[in-house]
């Protein structure tokens, strides 16, 4: 039962890091021209609806 709650603990903590890198990420591609975020198969409003955070973390 304690390796279950370790184990969860584990799985939450990297689940929050992963979004707070996604919030990064995004942040850091709204920096890019429009016809960037286009080849790369996104735009300003779907990164902004996704969350964005500009930060170092």
């Amino acid at each position: 039962m304690a390796a279950s709650f370790f184990r969860n603990a584990f799985n939450r903590m990297v689940e929050a890091r992963e979004r707070q890198v996604a919030r990064y990420v995004n942040g850091a591609l709204l920096n890019l021209d429009d016809e960037t975020l286009k080849g790369l198969g996104t735009n300003r409003e779907e990164l902004r609806r996704k969350g964005a955070s500009n930060y170092i973390f």
